[in-house]
């Protein structure tokens, strides 16, 4: 059977084989080290292109993994039809209603642009161009977690496509168990379309970059532990080992804090007493400025992740990070964590309380197999030193290749979710960048 023909004929979007001209750049996930090796991409030009597409999966046996950018690709993939959603960008921000609705390809900078003028913010993390809908469904790590827990637990609905290739409106009265389970459990359960969700009030918000040359590195993780110990659920502080190719390492401390300037710089002094910063950018930033801070790529790229949660930042643990240069990664980063993002949510969703107080993310580039090999060796030297103050726990939407969704979730939380793929997708026509373990 030659699927792209069949499937050109139910759908309007665009449909790419193997051979065809743009297939191996559709079929690219952001990291370039992830290979995607797919029976074929559909480019879906509006949501009944992804039911009629899901109705052909599940009549023909085929199984279907969707992404709208590519980020957070496995490579799990081989045999499956890939469904790019991101022409479905359709946005409507409700100002009094301080919701929002996004189609699945919307991305989190056009949220803020247009949340900004408002003084509105959704729970957005560090990159604009991530997309509202894959980061929910992993749950959602933002800037504001402390102060508002995970973006998953403040969704109202999801427009899905179920495994029938029926649409369906799901909420916490139409069918609560999946409705829980999309919330932070990934994507293995149904085709999402379009999500609403909160958006919050920012009268101010606070925030930028402070950087030094590598010898403050001790200090400044002094600092870090001392701010943190004591931050109100307002402040977010992440600390930062970066070593940048041709250039000497720095130290680097990255914070938003919905509030005034002053109440912020009072709350960080401890890092200018410990040395003057090279550089510092803080500043009361419109809420659209958001992904200025951390200034990440934009475009795909070559890398390798890994990423622990800690039960602490003790003296063991900063001696192990700051013991010799992270060559050849290019950053070590821990993350403050806590605040609600500890606490029971509320008919909260699968991600649970995240009871860990940092989290430690590590990157490096991999142009090729041999840098790669280094990156993993000397991500995994970090993480033995590190084991007996880690918790073995990732969350979702930081999962890398190798790693599977049970490492995100509790044995009950797992069950759960197996229970709503079991009875929600029991032909396994949907498949997750991370799908439930069988």
């Amino acid at each position: 059977m030659d699927i792209a023909n069949e499937l050109r004929k139910i759908i309007d979007g665009t449909v790419l084989a193997p051979g065809d001209h743009g297939f191996d750049r559709a079929r690219r996930p952001w990291n370039l080290t992830v290979d995607q090796p797919v029976r074929a991409v559909v480019e879906a030009a509006h949501a009944a292109d992804v039911a009629a597409l899901v109705r052909h999966a599940r009549l023909a046996g085929l199984t279907v993994t969707a992404q709208p950018s590519g980020h957070g690709a496995s490579g799990t993939t081989d045999g499956l039809i890939l469904l790019r959603t991101g022409r479905l960008d359709e946005l409507t921000i409700d100002p009094q209603a301080r919701t929002a609705r996004a189609g699945a390809g919307v991305k989190w900078g056009q949220v803020l642009k247009e949340t900004s003028p408002h003084g509105l913010l959704g729970l957005a993390g560090s990159s604009p161009v991530v997309s509202v809908t894959g980061y929910t469904l992993g749950g959602g790590l933002s800037w504001f977690g402390r102060k508002h827990g995970w973006a998953a637990d403040h969704v109202r609905a999801f427009d899905v496509v179920d495994a029938d290739g029926t649409p369906a409106r799901v909420t916490a009265d139409s069918d609560p168990d999946l409705f829980w389970a999309l919330r932070g459990g990934g994507g293995d359960y149904a085709l999402v379309t379009a999500i609403e969700f909160d958006l919050h009030p920012a009268p101010v918000l606070y925030g930028g970059r402070m950087v030094w040359s590598a010898d403050h590195a001790p200090a400044l993780l002094d600092a870090y532990r001392e701010v943190t110990a004591t931050a109100p659920d307002e402040l977010t502080v992440w600390y930062e080992l970066l070593q940048i190719p041709g250039a000497p390492p720095t130290v680097v401390v990255d914070s938003t804090f919905l509030g005034d300037a002053a109440t912020a710089e009072d709350l960080l002094r401890p890092f200018e007493k410990a040395a003057a910063p090279n550089s510092d950018t803080r500043a009361v930033l419109p809420i659209a400025d958001l992904g200025t801070i951390t200034a990440e790529p934009t475009d795909p790229a070559p890398g390798r992740s890994r990423a622990e949660l800690l039960t602490g930042v003790d003296d063991r643990t900063a001696a192990t990070l700051l013991e010799r240069p992270i060559d050849p990664l290019l950053t070590v980063q821990l993350r403050h964590l806590g605040g609600a993002l500890s606490r029971p949510a509320d008919n909260g969703g699968a991600t649970g309380p995240l009871t860990e107080p940092h989290a430690l993310y590590m990157l490096g580039a991999a142009p090729d197999r041999d840098a790669e090999t280094a990156v993993r060796e000397r991500q995994d030297e970090i993480a033995t030193a590190l084991l007996s103050q880690t918790s073995g726990r990732k969350p979702y939407t930081f999962l890398a290749p190798g790693e599977t969704a049970a490492a995100a979730f509790t044995a009950g939380t797992l069950e759960r979710l197996r229970d709503v793929k079991r009875s929600h997708d029991p032909h396994g026509v949907f498949r997750a960048n991370y799908p439930i373990p069988g």
